[in-house]
């Protein structure tokens, strides 16, 4: 997966309403993930902007919301969602805050493509692709057909629906060797 943007932002939390300070990572496919450092490993929350956010303003479109303290109002970043709710996040200068605005309209608007190595073409993945499976550089496979340092997105043409259908009849057989079992058992002790 293609990282867009990274780095230090404050976000004012739901509950209590105070700022916190948290490393964001802002991913091509539209997930703008938040941790407690840059190392990654402390996972905080994510965001789907692709599915949840209707808008982002930043700088002096956010009215009504207070900054932390010593930093200007035109650093604050409001991400809107679908279902009513807001994340106002605050970066540490205005140009930063128009950055981070930008992208973020950039990685919901754009879709996400892959290169099929055996037709030598870009796909689109759809936005309820969920069977996509991002490639790192350092996977063995990577690079044939493609200039090297283009990021590459495979595609598993496994859908999801033979799972249940393998379940269900798994369940069944199950059923008919239990009631089979059931009549063998109690046999000896009707004669």
């Amino acid at each position: 997966m293609v990282l867009m943007k990274c780095g230090w932002l404050w976000r004012k939390s739901s509950v209590l309403r105070r700022w916190k300070r948290s490393w964001f990572d802002l991913w091509v496919d539209g997930n703008l993930v938040f941790y407690q450092d840059e190392t990654r490993r402390d996972y905080e929350d994510r965001v789907r902007l692709k599915y949840k956010c209707t808008n982002v303003k930043a700088g002096s479109e956010c009215t009504g919301v207070e900054p932390p303290d010593g930093i200007s109002r035109h650093c604050l970043v409001i991400i809107y969602m679908k279902n009513g709710s807001t994340l106002i996040l605050c970066a540490d200068s205005e140009d930063e805050a128009l950055a981070w605005k930008l992208t973020m309209l950039e990685a919901k608007a754009n879709p996400v493509h892959f290169y099929n190595p055996y037709d030598e073409n870009y796909h689109a993945v759809p936005v309820d692709g969920h069977n996509a499976v991002y490639i790192s550089p350092g996977y063995p496979g990577y690079g044939y057909g493609a200039a090297a340092g283009v990021p590459h997105v495979v595609v598993q043409q496994r859908p999801c629906g033979m799972l249940g259908e393998e379940v269900a009849l798994g369940m069944l057989a199950g059923m008919a060797t239990g009631a089979a079992l059931r009549t063998l058992m109690w046999i000896p002790f009707w004669c």
